[in-house]
């Protein structure tokens, strides 16, 4: 897995919009990793399941998070 500043691409496997959080994977991996609306680099900030994403990746509290998430 990218770390740090490189991007990586994959799909949104979920996204909860009343609660703002959801999860992404990297295109050729099964890791679901943690994503918060306010890492998501749109007007809306809310993604859609399946969705085509790019997204750097950083170890947050004990899990890896999704940041600079774009669709």
């Amino acid at each position: 897995m990218d770390v740090g500043r490189d991007r990586c691409e994959g799909y949104v496997a979920y996204f909860n919009r009343s609660q703002g959080y959801g999860f992404v994977v990297p295109f050729g991996q099964q890791d679901q990793i943690f994503v918060r609306r306010e890492d998501v680099e749109s007007d809306a900030q809310v993604l859609a399941e399946g969705q085509h994403v790019s997204f750097t990746v950083e170890l947050g509290l004990g899990r890896w998070e999704a940041h600079h998430v774009r669709v």
